[in-house]
């Protein structure tokens, strides 16, 4: 088993993250088997608790694991499934350790090193066999109080390990200020120095940049922290994270590992790389907009819906289009707005009603509810593509309910636990542990109860999807008839047929809503089924490809072909692209 440690210095949110995943895909593009590990040093046990503000979305993985978003950084790019322990806190080590001994050291470092080894063996690719390769992501910054065990535990891991079977990434930040327009290597310099104050020793320095590095920079970063110039790898900001690996590869990267930790691969990658290099060509191409209105309540930090961003996305790439997506705060849109800041109220709507598709994603608590209800009429009664996510779902039950079943009072029991038509109630999944408490989490199956679903069909008419899940209401089971007479139909159900899964309203484009969370399972390649269409009803592409069979024209394709849409057009009769 070979480790990459990847740490960070000079600020938090630097793109270790996406350096690691980087990392990652390349080795996966040279044939090697990858799995990844995060390290968070807060005290929680897991991430369900978080404010989104402070940490990002919460990620749900197969066995219901709340973790950082970074592991669904490692998922998108890997193309892989990972697990709870594969996102380790100081929370989860302590627990560990407390139900054992008592001392920081040896036995909270011993831990570290015994948790990495054993969850680094664990199979996350579909052939279920044994990673060659784990990718190490320590968060936070060098010289943090809380880091400093896992840094001590991998302080000893590297002679453990032996070196040829360790190394160790450091991701910095070469600053540019205004002012005087100069690259600045000091705050790297004290990075590394601190680094190596604590015992570890960086093979490869990745500079962070605005722009990119100057040579004369890259010499001095060389000199002053003791490491050969083709160890200084520079990442520059760039229009999508598909451009990173390609980046990293055109600077030795794949050579630089060969050596370093002896890998039996080639120079070159593999086919994969090449794919990911068509894909990052792509995205830098796209002329075709697609505008979607997200509408939420955590709209001022984008990490927020990191998910459902990257699902949106990848279905925007496979037909073609870039996406403008469009961050709504649902409260602007309610009537209470209007009265305080008209000006914001109107400014939402516009939003709103320019957009192609609407987006109601998944939430908790009754805040900015209403103006998701306004959201969900308007897309409703305008007959705009919509798709909603778990409250989302749950929401446009609510407002059906409302406005076409004339329940005034309709509600979810958890908005309001003592409405007189309760459409969304408690229906809590109890299970041993106590892991999210009573949070129904992590991968469930959904079945398909008739065949003239649109959803069906984008799934490639599959009786049944697994899809993850990550809530604690559902639409009540016995008035969902009331419903269904009046259009709106319950095409998806759990196994038992209690627990509603999919809605899809008659006589409208495109009027979905699920209560899983398709997100966590998109992929570049892979779109998910719910998102791809939205984008397709939101470009009036959806019945031409529900009647080609779920296929991509070859002028819109994402092909492994041809990455010139003009070439395809030329060939019209070349091998579609299938979206699976």
């Amino acid at each position: 088993m070979k480790y990459i440690l990847v740490t960070g210095g000079v600020i938090s949110g630097i793109g270790k993250g996406i350096i690691a995943s980087s990392i990652g895909t390349i080795l996966k593009s040279c044939g090697l088997r990858v799995t990844a590990i995060k390290i968070d040093p807060y005290i929680n046990i897991d991430a369900g608790t978080f404010s989104p503000y402070e940490h990002g979305e919460v990620f749900v993985l197969n066995d219901g694991g709340e973790v950082d978003l970074d592991l669904g950084n490692y998922e998108r790019f890997l193309d892989i499934n990972l697990y709870k322990d594969n996102n380790i806190t100081t929370g989860k080590i302590y627990q560990h350790v407390i139900n054992k001994e008592r001392h920081v050291v040896p036995h909270i470092t011993d831990a570290v090193q015994e948790w990495v080894m054993n969850q680094a063996k664990v199979p996350v690719d579909d052939d279920r066999k044994e990673p060659q390769i784990c990718v190490i992501e320590l968060g936070g910054t060098i010289g943090d109080i809380e880091g400093m065990p896992f840094i001590e535990a991998f302080r000893q891991f590297q002679f453990k390990a032996k070196k040829e079977n360790f190394c160790n990434i450091h991701v910095s930040l070469v600053p540019q200020p205004n002012a005087t327009g100069e690259q600045k290597t000091k705050p790297t310099q004290n990075s590394v120095r601190a680094l190596r104050g604590l015992g570890l020793s960086p093979d490869l320095i990745v500079c962070r940049s605005v722009k990119p590095i100057e040579m004369a920079v890259k010499e001095k970063i060389s000199m002053f922290c003791h490491v050969e110039p083709e160890q200084v790898i520079f990442v520059q900001d760039v229009s999508s994270t598909y451009r990173v690996p390609i980046l990293l590869e055109e600077q030795g990267i794949i050579k630089y590992f060969k050596q370093r930790l002896n890998l039996p691969i080639d120079d070159h990658p593999s086919d994969l790389l090449v794919r990911w290099k068509k894909m990052a060509d792509r995205y830098e191409r796209l002329l075709k907009v697609c505008s979607i209105a997200l509408v939420g309540k955590y709209t001022k930090l984008s990490d927020c819906y990191a998910s459902v961003f990257k699902a949106l996305e990848h279905s925007a790439l496979a037909i073609n289009h870039k996406l403008d997506l469009m961050y709504i705060d649902s409260t602007e849109l309610e009537r209470s707005t209007e009265a305080e800041n008209s000006v914001k109220y109107h400014q939402a709507w516009h939003k709103l009603c320019k957009a192609d598709g609407i987006l109601v994603p998944g939430g908790f608590g009754i805040r900015g509810t209403e103006g998701k209800l306004q959201a969900i009429s308007w897309a409703r009664t305008k007959k705009k593509p919509f798709l909603g996510v778990c409250l989302g779902m749950q929401l446009a039950v609510v407002e059906f309910a409302r406005n076409c079943l004339n329940w005034e009072d309709a509600n979810s029991t958890e908005f309001d636990p003592d409405t007189k038509n309760p459409v969304v109630i408690d229906m809590p999944e109890h299970s041993p542990g106590d892991m999210g408490g009573t949070m129904r989490l992590g991968k469930r199956k959904t079945v398909f109860k008739t065949q003239n679903s649109i959803l069906r069909k984008l799934y490639g008419d599959e009786m049944f999807v697994e899809e993850r899940h990550r809530h604690r209401y559902e639409v009540n089971p016995e008035l969902t008839h009331c419903f269904e007479e009046k259009g709106l139909k319950f095409v998806g159900h759990d196994t038992e047929g209690n627990r509603m899964e999919i809605i899809e309203l008659e006589n409208h484009p495109y009027f979905v809503g699920v209560q899983f969370h398709p997100e966590f399972s998109s992929r570049p390649m892979k779109p998910s089924p719910p998102y791809l269409g939205l984008l397709l009803a939101a470009t009036g592409t959806l019945s031409a490809y529900l009647q080609r069979g779920c296929k991509l024209s070859p002028s819109d394709s994402y092909s492994d072909l041809s990455d010139d849409s003009s070439l395809e057009k030329e060939f019209p009769n070349s091998e579609k692209a299938e979206i699976v």
